[in-house]
């Protein structure tokens, strides 16, 4: 099993009037990213941010300035950027040029997420026709894929972006290229393009997985008709997870933060996540809904701590409790790398370390081996460089001049 301590980066500090002040936002950006410094020093297997565009539950526009600043101060965890909504950039260009200077500075430790992108991010917030954002999603990937491989400059001519030049330098350490996540929140056309380019589906759900079982259950049947293998490493899961001593100890010390997550963070207007032309006609007939439908707009409303326990909206509990609910949720759903929810609302960062302590400490190590037949399945993961810099093996100063130089 792979584990990423993942950080949606939301804003701890709603007022009923949804007001906020950029001066306290100092404070935050600084505190979430030494709890992804703190993940790795713990043994987690990557650290993970995402791009999301005004709105309270994620405050990273741009997930790659976050990942720039972990790739200095970091050394061995994956840089889990999850990912660049890529039908939003023009030209997308600029995605592959931006990662591949993340692969270069990090040593070759990126993994690159293109999503399609929420519709309140891509068609709201940034735009683009629901109608056309897919379309444009594709090519902006055939952009992307083809500025990497290629090995002299070249033109190209879409049907959205056309550039006389195309020359990405400098290219991604990792080959033929970084491992590619493409996040899904229900489109099921998004199973054939993981499988038709052997990306992993990430399936990335804030209602757990109980409700994501059915989704996950039709991709894998989708993976036997395609013939392809059956390897977990070809799809991930987002979940929220809470560690205490105790079961008890769990609701005292982290039900008011998940409540306000979702009471307050996930407080969004229902036709902002489904827009007329968002989803294509196979996912309408499927019935993969977004996850923020009016129904599911309706259970947030009036969630109790009990509600999200019992139906594993979060895992929470001793670290029995969740060995044995995460041990399910891994199995049932087939999942070979699970990004964990950590911090959650406006959870302190006292609790947020303790409960990362915990897992890392006491579940983690049991939760490794569940899959002892593909433990060397590596198509999905990072391949760095040995000889990568260390923050510790830097140091202040100019370096000693080269003979024959002036000092």
């Amino acid at each position: 099993m792979k584990f990423t301590w993942f950080n949606l980066m939301p804003w701890p500090y709603l007022p009923d009037d949804f007001r906020d002040d950029p001066r306290r936002g100092h404070h935050v950006y600084h505190t979430y990213l030494d709890q992804l410094e703190y993940a790795e020093s713990l043994g987690f297997d990557g650290i993970g941010c995402n791009e999301h565009h005004q709105n309270g539950y994620g405050l990273m526009p741009s997930p790659n300035l976050i990942a720039a600043t972990l790739s200095r101060r970091t050394s061995r965890a994956a840089l889990c950027v999850i990912g660049n909504s890529i039908a939003g950039y023009n030209p997308p260009i600029r995605v592959a040029e931006e990662f591949a200077m993340l692969d270069v500075i990090s040593g070759g430790r990126l993994v690159a997420g293109f999503p399609v992108g929420t519709s309140m991010d891509t068609n709201f917030c940034y735009g683009q026709i629901p109608a056309l954002t897919r379309d444009k999603y594709r090519e902006a990937h055939d952009m992307i894929m083809q500025a990497w491989a290629g090995e002299e400059p070249f033109a190209f001519d879409g049907k959205y972006n056309q550039l006389r030049w195309v020359n990405c330098w400098p290219k991604p350490i990792q080959k033929p290229h970084p491992p590619i996540y493409i996040p899904g929140g229900g489109s099921i056309e998004t199973w054939d393009f993981c499988l038709d380019h052997d990306y992993n589906y990430s399936y990335l759900s804030f209602f757990g997985y109980l409700r994501g079982k059915s989704l996950l259950d039709g991709y894998w049947e989708r993976v036997a008709k395609r013939g392809k293998d059956e390897s977990p490493y070809r799809a991930a899961f987002a979940q929220i997870i809470c560690v205490a001593d105790t079961d008890a100890e769990a609701e005292a010390l982290y039900a008011e933060h998940c409540l306000y997550f979702f009471n307050r963070c996930l407080h969004i207007f229902p036709p902002f996540a489904d827009p007329p032309g968002y989803r294509t006609m196979a996912t309408v007939k499927y019935g993969a809904l977004s996850q923020l439908t009016q129904s599911r707009q309706k259970i947030l409303e009036n969630l109790t701590w009990k509600q999200l326990v019992d139906e594993r909206f979060v895992i929470a509990g001793s670290p029995e409790t969740v060995r044995q609910q995460l041990e399910e949720c891994i199995k049932g759903l087939r999942i070979g790398h699970l990004f964990c929810l950590m911090h959650n609302g406006n959870m302190p960062d006292w609790k947020t370390r303790h409960s990362s302590k915990l897992f890392a400490e006491k579940v983690m190590p049991r939760l490794r081996d569940l899959w002892p037949e593909w433990k060397h399945d590596e198509r999905w993961w990072i391949h760095p460089m040995d000889e990568r810099i260390r923050p510790e093996e830097r140091r202040p100063g100019a370096e000693k001049p080269r003979e024959g130089w002036p000092s």
